[in-house]
């Protein structure tokens, strides 16, 4: 059994460069630790680097209509899209701006790096490749989005397996594209039925299989090769599922945490919350953390599923905390 997880706030830090008079949810990005700062984006004003000890601002860059979407990094390059469409990158020690490239339609969703190349997904439901030491585009695919008129505002970071994107977008299908050549392997459209068909979560590919969550509908399993169901369970979200020893761990658009079994999706155990929903899981030491998007940040047991800790922020939690050694660094 578990003894009770104690969390305590170490240091609180105001983001804002100017006060939040709009009530608007401004903080999707989850934090970026990097040496011994911290670095947080919102949707205001754009990004803010912190000493991760004496909580001194080191830097701080504007960026118009400011960032919503996670960001990728590697060495001291961090990459993050704008709501006002352009892709930056910027050099985590000083906060310059490196380069923009200008997708001409919102970016909420997280990019992908790999090799040199960033792949993310804009607005406009284009994937682009990116050359990521210049900006240059490599390619570019477009899907045009003609049945939906209703969608949900983020996107989905593309996912790579041995050379192939697979790729959600707010129409219901999930696509598996060559990472060089942009050529299409296969499409599957999922989520046909509701008024939002949007795929918003990243697929999670396990060996020869994928898992992805579709909004408001279900989770899915497909064959890696061919795109076929191979089951699905009634858990629809806008979140990535986590693997942990043969279960996925899901969050739903319902405001439910469930354990699936990931061979047939059976369901092992279930949490409901009445504050909002849940965000993304993440695992923390033994234990799967997550957040009420109108509540606390919360650990559950992973083979019960019974609550172990909690933290109280005030407001909701709306990005996935990011962990160094023993601390926690989230939004709230």
């Amino acid at each position: 059994h578990h003894q009770k997880l104690v969390v305590n706030a170490t240091w609180v830090q105001d983001t804002l460069a100017q006060k939040n008079m709009f009530f608007r949810k401004v903080n999707r990005m989850s934090p970026i630790i990097y040496k011994n700062s911290i670095i947080a984006g919102n949707s205001y004003d754009g990004l803010v680097s912190f000493d991760l000890q004496s909580k001194n601002e080191k830097w701080r860059t504007a960026i118009p209509y400011g960032v919503e979407a996670g960001a990728a990094t590697i060495n001291d390059r961090l990459f993050v899209g704008s709501n006002s469409g352009q892709m930056y990158s910027i050099n985590m020690s000083s906060g310059e701006i490196i380069w923009v490239f200008d997708s001409k339609s919102e970016l909420v969703s997280e990019p992908l790096l790999h090799n040199g190349i960033l792949y993310f997904i804009s607005g406009s439901q284009s994937l682009y490749a990116l050359d990521a030491s210049n900006g240059k585009q490599i390619w570019f695919y477009n899907r045009q989005d003609t049945t939906s008129s209703m969608s949900i505002r983020g996107g989905s970071k593309p996912t790579i397996a041995n050379g192939m994107l697979y790729v959600g977008f707010s129409d219901g299908a999930l696509v598996a594209i060559n990472a060089q050549t942009c050529t299409e392997q296969w499409e599957i459209t999922l989520n046909r039925n509701t008024k939002f068909k949007d795929i918003d979560a990243s697929p999670l590919v396990d060996g020869d299989y994928i898992y992805i969550n579709s909004y408001d509908d279900k989770i899915y399993c497909l064959s890696k090769d061919k795109g076929e169901i191979i089951w699905s369970a009634a858990f629809g979200g806008f979140s990535t599922p986590l693997l942990l020893d043969g279960a996925l761990i899901v969050t739903s658009s319902k405001g439910e945490l469930a354990a699936l079994s990931k061979k047939d999706g059976q369901v092992l155990w279930v949490k409901k919350t009445n504050n909002g929903v849940f965000i993304e899981p993440s695992p923390f030491k033994s234990m799967i953390m997550t957040g009420e998007s109108q509540g606390k940040l919360l650990f559950f047991d992973q083979k019960t599923g019974d609550q172990v800790g909690s933290f109280e922020p005030g407001r909701g939690v709306f990005s996935k905390p990011s962990v160094h050694n023993d601390f926690l660094y989230f939004m709230s």
